[in-house]
Formats: structure tokens, sequence, C-alpha cells
């Protein structure tokens, strides 16, 4: 599936409160990474739960031709998947039987081929061994991977991540988004939610900073991340340097005045 994500005024409310604008966007096409950033309350998740079709929302949504503000959950589990933040508690299923229901909510196959499937996926993200693992007895940053792997085994066009790195270590944040990384440069178009403004600027090939439920800049990391911005965003006096290696390093001196 090769098409472009289209977002044109696109306004979310919770109950009566309006949480996102008339956000419109560049398309974003196969291939690309685009990163969600801003402060707390930005809108961040609501836009990506929008885009799920998991939050009520009005304007322009389209995956090529298809309009996914119209679409039923099951015409948007066969092409997108998301992850959640947290995956709720009290689950009794195992990680292999998670990833099995995963991919039946997407017609993506039963028997010994989805078995297949879920464990190709569970190597891929180095955690087969929790395969036969209850759910509930997992660490936070376990429930996250198998998380992220709910949302990629059905393949999908579109790849929606909410904070995926946000209870990972070190080491697996690297892991998770040079997954991520892949998973885009296979032709998927991948919208992630992050804090880390250093990892945005790592992964990421476009950036959208919102800002009360705006957009306030977007483009790539090195054109957007600049000081003013991070002055007027995020209210800090910050430097915006590259590293030995290139890579664009957002150094924080203290809150602004």
């Amino acid at each position: 599936m090769s098409m472009a994500l289209s977002i044109r005024g696109l306004s979310a409310r919770y109950r009566r409160t309006p949480i996102l604008h008339d956000i419109s966007l560049p398309d974003m096409l196969p291939g690309q990474l685009v990163a969600l950033v801003g402060p707390n309350g930005a809108g961040k998740s609501t836009l990506l739960r929008s885009l799920a079709g998991l939050t009520e929302a009005s304007g322009s949504i389209h995956l090529g031709a298809q309009d996914l503000l119209s679409s039923s959950r099951r015409e948007r589990a066969s092409y997108l998947g998301f992850m959640p933040q947290t995956l709720p508690d009290g689950i009794a299923l195992t990680v292999l039987e998670t990833l099995l229901g995963a991919l039946h909510a997407g017609r993506g196959g039963n028997g010994r081929d989805g078995v297949e499937k879920a464990h190709a996926v569970l190597v891929r993200l180095g955690i087969a061994h929790l395969a036969m693992r209850p759910l509930e007895q997992l660490s936070g940053g376990q429930r996250q991977m198998v998380s992220l792997a709910q949302a990629v085994i059905r393949d999908p066009a579109l790849l929606l991540l909410d904070e995926p790195t946000s209870a990972l270590d070190l080491r697996y944040q690297n892991d998770v988004m040079s997954l991520v990384r892949q998973l885009a440069d296979d032709g998927r178009i991948v919208v992630v939610v992050l804090h880390d403004l250093g990892l945005a600027a790592r992964w990421a090939d476009q950036l959208v900073v919102l800002n009360a439920g705006r957009v306030h800049a977007e483009g790539t990391p090195i054109a957007t991340l600049t000081p003013a911005l991070l002055a007027e965003v995020y209210r800090i006096v910050a430097r915006v340097e590259r590293c030995s290696r290139g890579r664009v390093q957002v150094i924080v001196d203290g809150p602004s005045r």
C-alpha cells in the first residue's frame, strides 16, 4: 500500500473542552518517520488518537483515498497499527495470545501461520523469550515492547506510536527507535509521539511541534529546533548543536525568564 497521509483542518475535543485547533500538515509519505513533539498538554496524544479513530474529531484525515474519520474499527485495523502509552491491566493472556488476538483483529491469519508470524515479530523485537509469559507478570518496559509488537504484527501501512520509549532504559530506547526507523524505511508511514527531543532529532525525518493544541512549527529537526522555538514553546534557554558525529543535540542551560 503506497499512499500519503493527509491531515487538513483537524479539530478535536475532550468532552466540551477543545484540545486540537484546525490542524493541517504537509502530506506524510511512505518511508517517513514523523515525530510529534511539544510540552505536556500540547495535544500530541490526542492528535495520534484522532488519527487512530480513538478520539472523535472533525476535519479531514485521508490515507490515500481512504477516509479515516469515516472508517469502521475493522477497516482501520487492516491498514494501521496503534501503540498506546500503556497496555490495560488485568489481561489474563500470554504475550503470544495477545499478539494472535491483535493479528486476528486485522484478519491477518490464524492457526500455524499466525503463530509463526507472531514468533517472527517477537524475534525481531528481541522478546521471543517472553512468548509464553502472562502479560500481567511483565515489567513496564517489557509490556511496552509487547505493545509495539501488537502494533506491527499486521504489517500496517500506517504505524502510530504513543511514547514507545517512555518506560525503557537507554539500551532499549536505542533498540526500539532503530527498529521504528527500519519500519519506516521498509515503506511505512510512522508517526510517533516523543518527549525526548534528542531521540526525535536523531531518528525522525520531520518534526511537528505542537503547543496549546496548535501546530507551532514543522519541518526537519535541524530547521525546526532552534533556541528561539525552545524558549517560546518549552520556556527554556537551550543550545542546539551538533555532536562529533554530526547529530543534533539540545543542551538545556536553564529556564527562560
